[in-house]
């Protein structure tokens, strides 16, 4: 499981989920919008749409807040046109950064995202630079309680089941993005539960930082979460699952 994910996990055990709330509500808009407006607004033809609407409902969204969302991405209703744009960069020990983002202004986000990785440490990169080292890939959590790595690979074998990371509390299924669907369904049939269904970028290596520099990096990462225009951040470090804990405790 990757450092993001680790860190993830710890926030919303420690209570943190609801402070969220509003902001991934925000992003969650953001992206059903984009996805109706590029796509379409039938979540049985435009798989970007229905993964966005699921996350929504996941997160105990107001069927009303996903359906305006939705009519904004198709025109029913007047709304903000969000632009796409992927911005790379380096944090302490050399950690990369690649930043996915919906703004209606490019240049106001990306002097932000440059503000904030100079504030702790950091600096963008060129495009290019940090890209290559993530692959894009779809994935599923399940809770440990719920399956084994031999329930997981039964399922899933057959429906594009590439990985499966078992650090951590739970188990993460790995596949191509164009098998997410066909995984979903494979579990769906075998009764497995299953949460966090996404298309990511998980990193091909990560680098692994202590002390101060994991306290700076985890700063970075929250501040960059924390602007309205980042819709995620994608980080190839690993940090020991007890340091994160230390670090949590902390905030």
């Amino acid at each position: 499981m990757s450092g993001h994910s680790k860190w993830s996990t710890i926030k919303h055990k420690k209570g943190k989920a609801d402070a969220l709330r509003g902001r991934l509500f925000t992003k969650l808009i953001r992206e059903i919008t984009v996805a109706a407006r590029e796509g379409g607004g039938d979540v049985n033809i435009n798989p970007r749409l229905r993964l966005a609407v699921q996350a929504g409902k996941d997160s105990n969204m107001p069927a009303d807040n996903i359906d305006r969302a939705v009519k904004k991405g198709t025109g029913e209703l007047p709304g903000v046109v969000y632009e796409a744009a992927t911005y790379e960069g380096y944090g302490p020990a050399g950690v990369a950064f690649l930043i996915e983002v919906l703004t209606d202004n490019k240049n106001r986000t990306v002097s932000e995202v440059r503000h904030t990785f100079a504030k702790f440490g950091g600096s963008m990169a060129e495009t290019g630079a940090v890209a290559w080292q993530f692959d894009s890939k779809g994935t599923l959590t399940v809770a440990k309680d719920d399956a084994t790595e031999d329930d997981l690979m039964l399922a899933g074998l057959d429906a594009g089941l590439e990985d499966i990371d078992a650090e951590g509390e739970a188990l993460e299924a790995i596949c191509a993005p164009t098998d997410l669907e066909s995984l979903k369904q494979a579990l769906e049939e075998a009764e497995i539960p299953f949460a966090d269904v996404q298309l990511t970028r998980v990193p091909q290596n990560t680098v692994a930082i202590a002390g101060g520099e994991a306290a700076t990096l985890i700063r970075l990462l929250e501040s960059l979460e924390e602007n309205d225009d980042v819709q995620t951040v994608h980080a190839n470090f690993d940090i020991d699952i007890s340091e994160l804990e230390a670090i949590a405790a902390e905030e």
